[in-house]
């Protein structure tokens, strides 16, 4: 099944809450990407400063809390005929936006990038493979890995699962039923390991891999939502 492209604009969405350690480096980084996009931050109610250190030209719009719900929002408001999914700890490469059409154009509806951590430790490594067979092996991509698909098949889709939780892995299931090809984008994405060092790299790893088995076998995104609030 194959879409075709419009202008090829890209709308970056990037769904927020209390990320002030973070918002003014992302910026940086958005800034230098090379290509015709927009970005929209939706906050899903933040306490800290995240609101009032977007600065133009990117759009702020505000949600209900949960990422699924500030993803649908945003892409409501999206111009572009692309929507690009990320979160706000990651760092992309300039050229970036210049290959996802290029996917579109093959005949590929949705897409993610090879995810590096930004620590090198041999754990870190093996996550970043891990989830690397993840969508290769299930087909299930998560949004820190830059979840890119075609506005129209995003609505089509019935848009992001408004969970508490674990919504790309519910969509990611969704398009695997329809059979759209996840391709991965020449690029890298390099996302922030702050989590495992936190908490703890292997502890931190067994409770993704616990997430996802529990979300398997029919546990709800709200209980598991309620456990992952303590590794965030």
């Amino acid at each position: 099944m194959e879409y075709e492209v419009g202008n090829r604009m890209i709308s970056i969405i990037i769904p927020v809450l209390n990320e002030e350690k973070y918002i003014r480096r992302m910026q940086r980084n958005l800034k230098i990407l090379e290509g015709d996009y927009e970005v929209i931050f939706c906050d899903g109610g933040s306490t800290d400063r995240t609101r009032e250190l977007i600065e133009p030209p990117f759009k702020l719009v505000k949600g209900k809390k949960g990422r699924g719900c500030q993803m649908n929002t945003a892409a409501d408001e999206a111009k572009g005929d692309i929507l690009f999914f990320l979160h706000c700890d990651v760092l992309l490469e300039r050229d970036v936006l210049l290959k996802i059409p290029e996917a579109v154009r093959t005949g590929q509806a949705a897409g993610y990038l090879k995810i590096v951590f930004d620590s090198r430790h041999i754990l870190m490594r093996i996550c970043g493979f891990m989830s690397g067979m993840r969508v290769k092996l299930r087909k299930i991509a998560f949004s820190d890995q830059g979840l890119m698909i075609q506005k129209d098949l995003f609505e089509k889709m019935g848009k992001m699962p408004d969970m508490p939780l674990m919504e790309d892995y519910e969509f990611s299931v969704r398009l695997r039923r329809k059979r759209i090809p996840l391709v991965r984008i020449d690029s890298t994405i390099l996302v922030s390991s702050r989590r495992f060092k936190k908490h703890g790299m292997l502890w931190t790893m067994w409770q993704m891999q616990k997430f996802q088995v529990q979300y398997m076998i029919g546990v709800s995104a709200g209980k598991i939502a309620k456990k992952y609030e303590h590794i965030r």
